[in-house]
């Protein structure tokens, strides 16, 4: 017998580089010529090729079931064209699974990145717009070898929708 899903709202924040230290930085502009400090994204790319790129994505609604989280790497993600967008996120955990009360929402604004720590459950990038493009930088082998995957539709019977 199987159980209808449940759907739990979500309510975003805004980000602020205090309210996103759980789950990694956020990056905003500085000043050219600026030293190199704790205000720039502290990344590990160590474990393999780092990758740069624009993914393109489209109509992404803002309901998800699943979450993930890459341990061999940070990821950083950001806007084009100074588009505002969603993403949901848990800290880092030794778990095979985020705990459903670390979960947490954020409306970014386009005018800064985010850098998750390695291990942050995420899901998302979500957005109103019909079609958003990201830049995206991760490892070469990220999505292949450093993709783990939480369902909690299956688990909880749970969906999560961002508002």
């Amino acid at each position: 017998m199987s159980s209808s899903i449940v759907v739990k709202q979500l309510v975003t924040r805004k980000i602020t580089s205090q309210n996103f230290q759980p789950f990694g930085q956020v990056i905003w502009a500085s000043k050219d010529g600026d030293k190199y400090d704790k205000n720039n994204a502290q990344l590990t790319l160590d474990n393999g090729v780092p990758r740069f790129y624009i993914m393109r994505l489209k109509n992404k609604g803002k309901k998800f079931t699943k979450i993930t989280r890459h341990v061999e790497c940070t990821q950083c993600l950001g806007s084009l064209e100074g588009k505002e967008w969603l993403m949901a996120v848990a800290p880092p955990s030794v778990e095979e699974q985020p705990k459903l009360e670390n979960l947490a929402a954020f409306k970014i604004p386009g005018n800064c990145f985010i850098k998750l720590e390695m291990g942050t459950w995420h899901a998302g990038p979500y957005f109103y717009q019909d079609s958003v493009d990201f830049y995206n930088l991760e490892l070469s082998d990220t999505n292949d070898n450093d993709h783990f995957t939480y369902d909690f539709a299956k688990s909880y019977n749970l969906e999560f929708e961002i508002v």
